[in-house]
């Protein structure tokens, strides 16, 4: 029984040792380079004295670093990864929490390390890769290692602003991977097209299949998804064939034209999560690449990534939500109302998750923790976890699970209960339309509509009134030029909510 994602790379090596299994634009890395130098890196930190405790590891999207990641977790430790490009602010709250006492850095962020708070060592990834192996003390340390124990801590600040790291262990990221790879069908061909940054969880979808069987990720750089056209030039360039990205990245290359110009030729699986695909981009894409599979994904980084999955099978009508389908094995999805009871048949639910996908909690945070991961409700006869996400959902009439909007998107306007998400969508079947966000101003109790389209605001609203009823329709209507984006790729709600707030 596997009990350590190390095993993954100790299985592959012997059989694709001088394979590139990570690379970007300008180098790559071999297996066999993955291998000896995660296990160099695992031996120096031990030597130092380091042993289950959080090391940060301060880098920016490289190959290197995700070979640190893997050397911190030969050596005991769960590796925390933190980004230059991230607010000041958010890295120092994440210093705070942590107090850690070693930080990793590569020749291109250790002159940055001096603007934060932090008393620690500093470790050099350029030295630390020089260290002879010693296989004694990695072995001790794989001895004593059980499948719960930690192997990262990902921040996510969710609705507060307030950094919560999320404990994630073997167990719960053996789990993902091995459902992951069953639903989407990796295999030693797979080339996958990194979209996300490597301090979110979202990177798990490629970091461990590529090492379970041999295949090879690109990551790719973030500038490029302000430029669709090069962005699919540099999917063709290097032979992408899987991509696992939050829709709004795949709605700017299908929005903006860019696969009328060129399409991804290599493209055969398209998993998405993290929001709806309106119907009418999926359509384009669908259009384009008539015989790709199409997966919608979906869960928390509390449930170590995603929990669900809906392979598209049939047509949509341009109102409807792609379902989120049903959850991966090892995992069941309760659906329950307010009084924390199961929601009946077409009623609307919060998602709450069970299983071994879930993560440990939030570090040295068991307030909030306690808060989230609860006792089941369903059960009185022994101790059991269940998460719930703060995600609500229902049933179609198909029987298929729907995500229908966060609890804090769902709003009581003019006497009405509104979900937000349902306004988008209609909004996003519009003609011209490319990207649509819609927001509640709590203190000025306005529904405030933001997109990205060929049409007016003027124009906006005369199709709004024709397809939705009074008490939803926005207070405001305005145009961007282009919808601003978290570092992970979504739709940057906090920035955009603040712009109105702040007029």
């Amino acid at each position: 029984m596997q009990r350590n994602v190390l095993e993954y790379l100790e299985q592959i090596v012997p059989k694709v040792p001088d394979k590139i299994a990570y690379a970007d634009e300008n180098m790559g890395i071999t297996f066999e380079e993955v291998y000896r130098q995660s296990r160099a890196i695992g031996t120096y930190l031990q030597k130092q004295g380091h042993d289950k405790e959080p090391i940060v590891v301060f880098m920016g999207k490289h190959p290197r670093t995700i070979v640190t990641f893997f050397g911190v977790v030969y050596s005991g430790n769960y590796y925390v990864p933190i980004d230059e490009e991230m607010p000041r602010h958010r890295i120092e709250l994440i210093f705070q929490s942590l107090n850690p006492k070693a930080v990793i850095c590569d020749e291109d962020t250790a002159k940055l390390l001096d603007a934060f708070s932090f008393s620690g060592k500093v470790y050099s990834y350029e030295a630390m890769i020089t260290t002879a192996v010693e296989d004694e003390i990695l072995c001790k340390v794989r001895e004593r290692q059980i499948d719960t124990d930690p192997i990262y801590i990902v921040f996510t600040s969710g609705s507060t602003g307030i950094p919560k790291g999320v404990v994630a262990c073997h167990r719960s990221v053996i789990d993902y991977i091995e459902n992951l790879s069953e639903v989407l069908q990796f295999n030693e061909n797979t080339v996958f097209g990194n979209q996300t940054p490597l301090y979110v969880d979202a990177c798990l979808k490629e970091l461990y299949p590529t090492l379970k069987f041999g295949a090879t990720t690109y990551l790719i750089p973030k500038s490029l998804f302000m430029f669709p056209l090069q962005l699919v030039e540099f999917l063709n360039k290097y032979k992408i064939n899987t991509v696992c990205w939050v829709v709004s990245a795949l709605t700017m290359i299908s929005a903006f034209g860019a696969l009328e110009k060129e399409v991804p030729k290599y493209l055969h699986t398209i998993a998405f999560g993290s929001e709806v695909f309106p119907i009418k981009q999926f359509n384009r894409w669908k259009k384009h690449l008539p015989n790709a599979r199409f997966v919608n994904l979906y869960g928390p980084t509390e449930a170590t990534g995603m929990s669900c999955y809906y392979e598209i099978n049939r047509e949509f009508e341009p109102d409807e939500v792609i379902p989120i389908g049903k959850p991966f094995h090892n995992t069941e999805i309760l659906l329950l109302d307010e009084n924390r009871k199961p929601a009946q048949k077409g009623e609307i639910g919060e998602i709450c998750i069970r299983g071994t996908s879930l993560t440990l909690g939030y570090y040295r945070n068991f307030e909030k923790t306690n808060e989230v991961f609860i006792q089941n409700p369903l059960n009185d006869a022994y101790p059991e976890l269940i998460y719930c996400t703060g995600d609500l959902g229902k049933y179609n009439e198909r029987g298929e699970l729907i995500f229908v909007s966060r609890k804090d998107n769902q709003i009581k306007h003019m006497g009405h209960r509104i979900e937000l998400g349902e306004i988008e969508i209609v909004a996003n079947g519009m003609e011209n339309m490319k990207m649509v966000c819609c927001l509640f101003e709590e203190v000025k109790k306005k529904i405030v509509l933001y997109y990205v389209g060929d049409v007016t605001p003027a124009q906006v609203a005369i199709y709004l009134k024709e397809k939705l009823p009074r008490y939803m329709m926005p207070n405001v209507i305005e145009s961007l030029e282009n919808m601003p984006l978290t570092a992970n790729g979504k739709i940057d709600r906090v920035l955009l909510k603040n712009k109105y707030v702040n007029k």
